[in-house]
């Protein structure tokens, strides 16, 4: 059976200093499969984007701020993790530079910056936990990486980096 994931992207906006990231906590909507949790922005690619459009875009609708700079950390593939186990393939950015100020909140929950050495401390899917350290790391190379899901449940991780 041919492998045809959702291609997502998921971004990290940094605070002009570097020590906070912009986060939304899933809290708006009762049916959200994220509801509770801290993640960063972004959803899937549309048919005519490039991944790169996709992120700014996402950036725009999810925040209300427009991306000026922006670095691929890595890739990350999660086989089951849909609603329906559904397979997702995510390009995960930190957005580094940006104009605008960002909103307040949208329609799927509360944005609030929180600072980096307090990322772990927030409730988020326990796969984000073992990812996150490399988006923020100092090493410039990309990650890629395998994070299978069985029933909403990480069942391992991998990763690569070249």
């Amino acid at each position: 059976m041919p492998y045809t994931p959702i291609v997502a992207t998921l971004g990290y906006v940094l605070s002009p200093d570097r020590s906070r990231v912009l986060m939304i906590h899933r809290n708006a909507r009762a049916d959200d499969q994220h509801l509770g949790k801290y993640n960063g922005l972004g959803g899937k690619m549309e048919p005519n984007e490039d991944i790169a459009t996709c992120m700014r875009r996402e950036i725009r609708e999810e925040a209300g701020i427009e991306c000026l700079s922006m670095q691929l950390r890595g890739t990350l593939n999660w086989p089951g993790f849909g609603k329906n186990g559904e397979d997702w393939l995510g390009f995960i950015f930190i957005i580094d530079s940006y104009s605008g100020m960002a909103l307040e909140s949208n329609p799927e929950g509360t944005l609030e910056w929180i600072a980096l050495d307090r990322l772990m401390e927030l409730p988020m899917w326990e796969g984000d936990r073992h990812f996150l350290p490399l988006v923020f790391d100092d090493d410039a190379r990309p990650f890629h990486g395998v994070m299978p899901y069985r029933e909403g449940r990480m069942e391992s991780w991998a990763f690569t980096r070249f």
